[in-house]
């Protein structure tokens, strides 16, 4: 074996020798796609406003919607308040548990205020019983907790194994497709944080989302990164409360309510899909006590630092060469669009210079390697929600909708602005 992976082989059953297959098939007939009727089907609504805005509108009836994250990031409880909302819509819900038992799932459902327990439950991992059961009623919404822990008698192999999560997701997805059933799986992820099993699992079900934040913080991201039925990059953002998780109806205020003015520390305007938020930056820069200078970052990838950092020392005139550099994104948010090197390039020079960056100031903006500013999409959305939220002034790259404004076309002249001491 080559493939250097554990668990890959998945069991076929064997193809008779002097056969072709498909010979004795029927031609399938093709229809023009012009003379096919689109089909408006009505989403299910979760009266959950972010989690409806992820999926695109609610959800999709004979959808496969797959939700991932971290242990006790709240998984369970999110699709545990999903059924209590549906069934108290007089929706039929069932829920599957192959991790918990009937008395686990009881009293968190007692902990969530509001809730209604008029839904259907079953503990088993069995999945064969599973789906003979959603063939026999008629649910609106199925959810299993977790894929990994179901097991079908058309795979030998154990449970969470590369064949039982293919074979299960098969399964679940014929049947969401002839019964019409929304089905909701939980996924288990790695240490890296990607989903455990096979990548097909992604491929099958129609929606893939990660509830991710700090474990142990109070907010929580739902990202959509797969819908067949929406856009694939919207962000809802959710409170852990005592009585479970609830949305979010100012998330920029909620990231900066805490925020101390300080050396190294910025607002950034983030787009999330379609959402403008503003989040602070926080920079540490001290000496380096060893030969070979730290970079570390919370949020942000390290390789996009590395070269920051690199960019400030030979564009901006300030030399980080021997010295240890922490980033870090407030809130457990995680950024991965590029208009966020202006607030870091800000955050580090405001660190190095130990000089405070004026308050009423929002920051973004892509850098190139020649240390020149670029302009980044959504910029009157950004400006927009800094606005409304009492910000003054914003430092970014010109913009034709910022006709009349003096901004800085380079980093050096960024570094020049932000490192002016406050009065």
């Amino acid at each position: 074996m080559q493939c250097g992976a554990w668990d890959s082989l998945v069991e076929s059953a064997p193809i008779a020798l002097g056969t072709k297959s498909g010979s004795n098939s029927t031609p399938a007939k093709p229809d023009k796609l012009s003379a096919i009727q689109s089909a408006k089907t009505p989403r299910i609504t979760t009266t959950i406003g972010e989690v409806d805005t992820v999926l695109g509108g609610g959800i999709v009836p004979g959808s496969l919607i797959l939700l991932a994250g971290d242990p006790g990031i709240g998984k369970s409880t999110l699709v545990l308040q999903l059924a209590g909302l549906l069934s108290k819509q007089k929706n039929k819900i069932l829920y599957v548990s192959g991790e918990e038992s009937a008395n686990q799932i009881k009293l968190r459902a007692e902990r969530i205020t509001g809730l209604s327990e008029d839904f259907d439950f079953a503990a088993t991992t069995n999945l064969d019983s599973v789906i003979s059961l959603v063939a026999s009623e008629n649910y609106e919404l199925v959810v299993v907790d977790s894929i990994q822990t179901m097991s079908s008698s058309a795979s030998a192999s154990a449970a969470g194994t590369v064949s039982q999560i293919t074979n299960g997701a098969n399964q679940l997805m014929q049947s969401a497709k002839t019964t019409n059933t929304a089905f909701i799986l939980i996924g288990h992820v790695t240490k890296e944080g990607n989903l455990a099993g096979p990548r097909l699992l992604e491929h099958l079900v129609d929606v893939v989302l990660y509830l991710e934040g700090d474990r142990f913080g109070m907010v929580k991201f739902l990202r959509g990164v797969k819908n067949r039925f929406g856009a694939t990059d919207e962000v809802g953002v959710l409170e852990m409360t005592d009585s479970g998780l609830q949305p979010v109806l100012n998330p920029s205020g909620l990231l900066l309510e805490e925020r101390s003015l300080a050396p190294g520390s910025v607002v950034f305007a983030a787009m999330e899909g379609s959402r403008p938020l503003l989040v602070e930056v926080q920079a540490l820069v001290s000496p380096s006590v060893f030969g070979y200078p730290k970079r570390a970052s919370v949020g942000v990838d390290l390789n996009r630092l590395n070269m920051l950092c690199a960019v400030l020392t030979k564009r901006g005139g300030i030399n980080l060469s021997a010295s240890d550099v922490y980033v870090n994104i407030v809130g457990g948010l995680k950024i991965t669009e590029p208009a966020i090197d202006l607030a870091i390039i800000c955050a580090l020079a405001s660190a190095q210079k130990n000089v405070i960056i004026d308050s009423h100031l929002v920051v973004f903006g892509e850098v190139g390697l020649s240390g020149e500013i670029r302009t980044v999409n959504s910029t009157e959305r950004r400006l927009r929600e800094a606005k409304k939220l009492g910000y003054k002034s914003a430092l970014t790259a010109p913009h034709s909708s910022l006709k009349g404004m003096k901004l800085p076309h380079s980093i050096a002249e960024a570094v020049k602005i932000i490192t002016k001491k406050i009065n």
